[in-house]
């Protein structure tokens, strides 16, 4: 078929405001990544030609952090060989047999591949689990602040339940805060390595929320109906310092009928737009996440995921590779918390949480009721946000965007795309802002 290169085109029009008949109740109650908006005002700030350290999306830049020189050569290779059809709905064999084999031999753990499902990264997994065990009006339990639990609650038509937790624990939950809002719920949410908080529960913690789980479906009308544990690891192997990572079955593995696992290469090897994620779990759900995703479309290239498949196996490879790229990530996060410290022992309103893990800082800018050159009032964190954006070239996101709604001026720092350069030139800048602050 020829274009139509000699017809006068027909020019498409659409209704210039929403028709709220149209769109269905679901699609307009959502609301777009908080994270994602923020993210584009950077850019279109940076294209304008200003200055500005960008800490705010959860990504890596391929100019500071490149993937595994391994990954991308298979990925070249297989594509050029023509492995460019449908995978299998669930997962390449060789990649699902890999997943088994690599959490035998750096958690210890034994799975059956049967267990194992694979997606188009992580997110897929999320709101799989979601749909596969919750159904409309159950309770689903999750921390706050973290990542968008409240837009697969919101998706999936369940009741959310947050649970706010507060700098002195690490932004983390415990079991005494879980353990009220327990009885009946489908779905406890967690994550370790937190984003955002670069945070990581002990061993003690997480093992004390899992006895509460244990608890809970002990008793015996939760027979049938249990209580499930979606456990997001997908940071679990970018920890710092004496940080340990710990997982739910590990520690009791009476967890294990009551886990679904989230994980996949997107952070661990600064894979993001790579885009392959998995999960273990109980086989029984993950049969029924594998037969919801298969609708959906949502699994990974074939290239990648035989790719995916070859580095899991190559265990000095991946220790290689970590060498660097964890010691750059550290290096990143811990020179943004030494320039915070150096601040707030000059008598600066500012704090932050040494790094754990993942590739956040969770730092706070307690600015609330401090007046500006130009005489505006700084009453909120997006205030905050604002300006420090604006005059210190410091882009950061609230923790409101991860479900913490109070006015406390915590944010997240995420250093995954940004040069220590850009770190050094931003703290004297970020001290001058401070310094022009009225009290």
């Amino acid at each position: 078929m020829n274009p139509r290169t000699l017809q006068t085109p027909v020019e498409v029009k659409f209704p210039k405001t929403e028709d709220a008949g149209r769109i269905s109740g679901m699609a307009r109650g959502l609301l777009g990544s908080e994270v994602l908006k923020i993210a584009a005002e950077v850019r279109a700030i940076v294209a304008a030609g200003k200055d500005v350290c960008n800490l705010t999306v959860g990504d890596f830049s391929s100019t500071e952090f490149r993937i595994p020189r391994l990954l991308e050569d298979k990925i070249a290779e297989l594509l050029r060989k023509g492995e460019t059809n449908y995978p299998p709905s669930n997962g390449v064999p060789q990649l699902r047999d890999a997943v088994v084999a690599f959490y035998e031999r750096w958690l210890g753990l034994k799975y059956p591949v049967g267990s194992v499902l694979v997606a188009g990264g992580s997110r897929p997994i999320i709101y799989g689990a979601y749909r596969a065990v919750c159904d409309p009006g159950d309770k689903v339990v999750y921390p706050v602040p973290s990542w968008n639990n409240n837009h697969y609650c919101h998706l999936s038509g369940v009741e959310g339940v947050k649970v706010v937790c507060g700098s002195a624990d690490a932004f983390l939950p415990t079991a005494a805060l879980l353990r009220p809002h327990l009885r009946g719920a489908r779905l406890l949410s967690l994550n370790s390595p937190l984003n955002p908080s670069g945070t990581v529960f002990s061993e003690r913690a997480l093992g004390d929320i899992c006895d509460a789980v244990l608890e809970e479906n002990a008793r015996p009308e939760r027979a049938g109906r249990p209580l499930c544990v979606l456990y997001d690891q997908v940071y679990w192997m970018l920890t710092f310092g004496a940080a340990q990572h710990c997982n739910p079955v590990s520690l009791r593995p009476d967890m294990a009928p009551y886990t679904i696992f989230v994980d996949g290469i997107s952070k661990a090897f600064a894979a993001t737009g790579v885009r392959v994620g998995w999960t273990l779990g109980p086989e029984d759900i993950v049969d029924r996440m594998s037969n919801h995703l298969g609708h959906v479309g949502a699994w990974a290239p074939k290239a990648e995921q035989l790719a995916t498949a070859a580095l899991l196996q190559a265990t000095d490879e991946i220790v290689a590779y970590h060498k660097d790229f964890k010691s750059g990530l550290k290096a990143r996060l811990d020179a943004l918390h030494a320039g915070i410290a150096i601040l707030q022992a000059e008598g600066f309103p500012v704090e932050s949480i040494a790094p754990m893990g993942a590739i956040y800082l969770s730092a706070r800018f307690n600015l609330i009721g401090r007046r500006t050159p130009a005489g505006q009032t700084l009453g909120t964190n997006e205030d905050i946000r604002r300006h420090l954006l604006e005059d210190a070239g410091m882009a950061v996101v609230p923790f409101q965007a991860f479900g913490l709604m109070d006015e406390t001026g915590w944010f997240r720092l995420s250093v995954g795309a940004v040069s220590p350069a850009q770190i050094d030139a931003l703290l004297p800048r970020l001290k001058a802002t401070l310094q022009k602050l009225a009290g």
